[in-house]
């Protein structure tokens, strides 16, 4: 048995910032390009800045800088908020799991008392 859980920020009743946008910006930290986080994530080009920009816009913040082709290629990078914001979440999400280690022994060790 397993205890899980899933954390996401909302406002409005909308989801401003989840899993699978976090992902996504860790991905394009790591290769510095949309595209390439995108086919990590097995998404379009366009499904993913369409994700990205959604989420700006409900955030009102500006995550990514975008940099066009040229001599060296384009690329994208996270802003300094985008940054600040992919860290909060990934610490957010390390809290998460230890709290969740802690309460799932706790819950082991109550459930498995009863077990004959």
């Amino acid at each position: 048995m397993e205890l899980k859980y899933k954390i996401w920020l909302e406002e409005n009743g909308k989801q401003v910032f989840g899993d699978g946008i976090y992902r996504l910006l860790v991905l394009v930290h790591q290769y510095g390009s949309i595209n390439q986080a995108a086919q990590a994530e097995k998404m379009s080009y366009r499904q993913a800045w369409g994700k990205i920009k959604q989420i700006e816009d409900r955030l009102k913040v500006k995550l990514l800088e975008r940099h066009k082709g040229g001599e060296s290629g384009g690329g994208a990078t996270l802003t300094p908020q985008g940054k600040m914001l992919v860290e909060a979440y990934g610490k957010l999400n390390e809290d998460m799991e230890g709290l969740i280690k802690i309460v799932s022994k706790r819950l082991y060790n109550i459930l498995g008392s009863y077990k004959d």
